[in-house]
């Protein structure tokens, strides 16, 4: 059986390096899994603690439906002044009330200059909210600027193979999962 993915690009850039992962990742796994790449996290409301649990904004509401029907969730993002980008911040903010990532297998791509500390905090975070996270389907990409032909949308042969490993990893931790 095909399993869903739901792909939440971090990124505020409409033609992202970390969207165009999520696109490569969907095209080199569609055997096993079904990616969904969710890419409009401008759109959603700025979290309101009054609205988590009772007159929660439809698109809210919609985005937690995607994320609780889905198999495992794959994030890709940059990191912004060494945290997660204020658009993941809130989306996460926004489920923190209900369990929708609670045992969730997550995949982690950050793609950045450095990316470092943006990555060990998503890390945290989705820990901290009980999600499943798997240091095997956790990947950071450091100076992606010199890794991505925005061109081309392609990527230097080393980073296809931390994608292809990732993908590997992703999907035995998928499969096992359920």
């Amino acid at each position: 059986m095909t399993k869903k993915v739901l792909g939440i690009c971090g990124s505020a850039s409409r033609n992202s390096a970390n969207l165009s992962l999520l696109q490569k990742v969907a095209e080199l796994g569609h055997a096993d899994f079904t990616l969904e790449i969710f890419d409009t996290l401008h759109l959603l409301p700025h979290f309101q603690t009054e609205l988590s649990d009772t007159n929660t904004p439809d698109a809210i509401q919609a985005i937690r439906s995607k994320i609780a029907e889905a198999d495992a969730v794959l994030f890709s993002t940059p990191e912004y002044v060494f945290s997660i980008p204020s658009g993941l911040k809130n989306l996460i903010e926004w489920c923190v009330s209900t369990t929708v990532f609670s045992d969730k297998p997550v995949g982690i791509i950050t793609a950045s200059a450095s990316g470092e500390k943006g990555h060990e905090e998503l890390i945290l975070i989705l820990k901290t909210i009980q999600a499943q996270v798997n240091l095997e389907t956790c990947l950071l990409i450091r100076g992606i600027k010199g890794k991505y032909n925005t061109s081309t949308h392609s990527f230097e042969e080393n980073t296809m193979q931390e994608l292809h490993q990732l993908i590997t990893n992703f999907k035995r931790i998928l499969f096992a999962s359920n």
